[in-house]
């Protein structure tokens, strides 16, 4: 059985919370909804009551029709049954109408919550959980939580039900009634014994499900490099292999769930039996049941016929909590992604007005994964205004720094300063929107250039957009795009090219105008005019702005005002282009290896011995 679980481990963030804990969360939902779910109950008895009336109603009139066969009397039968039937449906539609209409508010309340604290979380959260389990918690088990809500009132049905078909039974005969429910426990016990059972194979179900989802999610997102391997076949029988593990927990859950009746049905029947047996004994005078469950073959008729009502709610009320288990498994899961604590955390909500951009790191360590220290003791201090470019090997940590500024990650010791103040005391919200960030490649969403411009500040106009863009090239670079500003981007901006893309980025930056601007230069090649462009727009967003560099153009660090070099998360030379050249070390040698093909007078003498 163990390979039917593989790769279903639990999530860090995922906990246990008792069947109480769960139960006092999901009421908290429907607190606000309290007066409908008091009419809902109401609604829940009328129609209890006209369904168990009808019945009754049949048995009586038997005995009225029997002695009194009259076309009044048949009429009289026909026109209360039907009463009772109509008066039951509309009781019932009520019913539905306002519970359906309670369930779909607290679903969205919850998907709300639920999504909130998803996009609350730092970006180590993202690199440790795909995003397809995310995302299949954030909508599969929302949607399986409301199921939870319908199980609930048909179980308030099922209890009215019972009551009133037990008061019913003992009007019929005590003795026996109290026979009956001396048998109840037993098929209580059984349903309770699937209860741990049937919430562990709820939760495998829910695991493979979101498993399955990560993987078609990324085997969606990167087609591109499947195709280009020619790995078709190779994703298909990874979601192959995922569809089966997935049949075969489905097939165990639905298995589980199931077995519930049939037992539940054994132990009616088993009791019913009893009940046949000693009712029957009961009719005869001789019997040791005579005097104390005496009752008339009539009565022991109209009493098994009464039993065959009770026990199908008595069933639904014993499996509750076995069926329950789906709905709360689903819940677990949903308030662990709730309950769960970012890593980047702020010690304080100090208000922040406009930086001046001055960033001081003094001894801070990092590490990604509490294992490799990517930081082990770093200290840099950037002045208000400065350009500084990083470079370094892969690895060096130049992409650490750009993400701690921003405040992406968590730092575990150390202090990062901005404008002399503790990164973690300012209001994280306020503060980013200081930050100006274009990353190695910008992210543009569906949509139009202009509403991906307008995303930097949501309440620009489009005056305000069009200035933006003029600034970079003098707004030149539209002039490719099919429709202006216009045009749509496609998915991911899969429609534009990568020089597109980020002038686009770009453009957003300068519309959202902000302090520091930290930049993670793309690695693409790009035609000469693109760059020209892009060089030009870097330009206009690093005037008197703070703005921290990952560099991969020559053009940008020449321009810094200073270039720091790292290697294993240290510094290991600073200064400016001239003064670390004339040194002759690591950034000469970075230089010759990743720049100097770049420069103008290799380009020249490159096209000199071609000629030649």
């Amino acid at each position: 059985m163990g390979f039917i679980l593989d790769g279903l481990e639990t999530e860090d963030y995922d906990r246990q919370y008792s069947d109480r804990e769960l139960l006092l969360r999901i009421l908290s939902y429907f607190r606000p909804y309290s007066r409908q779910m008091w009419l809902v109950a109401v609604m829940i008895t009328l129609n209890s009551l006209a369904g168990t009336a009808s019945p009754i109603l049949i048995a009586r009139a038997i005995d009225i029709v029997a002695e009194n066969q009259t076309t009044m009397a048949l009429l009289l039968l026909s026109g209360g049954v039907s009463l009772l039937g109509a008066s039951a449906w509309f009781f019932n539609y009520i019913r539905q109408y306002f519970s359906a209409k309670v369930v779909g508010n607290v679903v969205l309340q919850l998907r709300e919550d639920v999504f909130k604290a998803t996009i609350r979380h730092d970006l180590s959260f993202y690199d440790e959980h795909p995003s397809g389990k995310i995302v299949s918690r954030v909508t599969s088990d929302t949607q399986d939580f409301s199921d939870v809500v319908s199980l609930t009132l048909n179980l308030l049905s099922q209890v009215l039900l019972v009551g009133i078909l037990s008061a019913w039974l003992f009007s019929i005969n005590v003795g026996l009634t109290l026979v009956l429910l001396g048998m109840t426990p037993v098929a209580v016990g059984i349903a309770l014994g699937f209860r741990r059972l049937a919430r562990r194979v709820t939760q495998h179900a829910r695991r493979v499900t979101a498993k399955i989802n990560a993987q078609i999610q990324e085997s969606v997102s990167g087609i591109v490099v499947a195709k280009s391997f020619r790995q078709e076949t190779a994703v298909y029988e990874t979601f192959a292999a995922n569809n089966r593990q997935g049949y075969q927990v489905g097939l165990r859950r639905g298995l589980t769930l199931v077995s519930i009746f049939p037992l539940l049905g054994l132990a009616s029947g088993l009791g019913t039996a009893v009940l046949i047996y000693t009712g029957g004994l009961a009719t005869r005078a001789d019997s040791m049941f005579g005097g104390v469950l005496a009752i008339t073959p009539g009565e022991w008729y109209l009493y098994m016929q009464a039993v065959g009502f009770y026990w199908w709610p008595m069933m639904n009320i014993a499996s509750f909590w076995s069926q329950f288990q789906d709905g709360l498994s689903a819940a677990e899961r949903v308030f662990a992604l709730i309950d769960a604590e970012p890593k980047v955390c702020q010690v304080a909500q100090k208000p922040v007005g406009r930086l001046n951009g001055r960033i001081q790191f003094r001894n801070v360590r990092f590490s990604y994964n509490n294992q490799e220290i990517v930081l082990p003791n770093f200290n840099l201090d950037i002045q208000a205004g400065e350009t500084i470019a990083l470079v370094g090997h892969t690895g060096a940590g130049k992409s650490s720094i750009a993400r701690l500024i921003t405040r992406f990650y968590e730092f575990q010791d150390g202090q990062i300063l901005v404008d002399g103040q503790d990164i973690r005391t300012l209001d994280l919200q306020e503060y980013r929107l200081q930050i100006g960030l274009v990353p190695q490649e910008p992210f543009l969403f569906s949509g139009t250039v202009r509403e991906n411009i307008r995303y930097g500040r949501p309440g620009a106009s489009d005056e305000e957009i069009e200035r933006a863009v003029r600034r970079i090239s003098h707004g030149d670079w539209l002039e490719t795009l099919p429709n202006g500003l216009d045009t749509d981007v496609g998915e991911r901006g899969s429609a534009l090219s990568m020089g597109q893309r980020q002038l686009v980025a770009l453009a957003r930056v300068l519309l959202k105008d902000p302090a520091i601007f930290v930049l993670d230069e793309a690695t693409a090649s790009i035609d000469p005019f693109t760059e020209a462009q892009i060089q030009e727009g870097l330009d206009e967003i690093m005037r008197e702005r703070t703005a921290v560099i990952i560099a991969h153009r020559l053009s940008t660090v020449k321009n810094a005002d200073r270039i720091i070099v790292m290697s294993k998360g240290q510094i290991i030379e600073e200064g400016t282009h001239a003064t670390l050249m004339a040194q002759g070390g690591h950034y000469a040698e970075l230089y010759n290896t990743y720049f100097r093909h770049q420069s103008l007078e290799y380009i020249e003498a490159f096209g000199t011995k071609a000629d030649d």
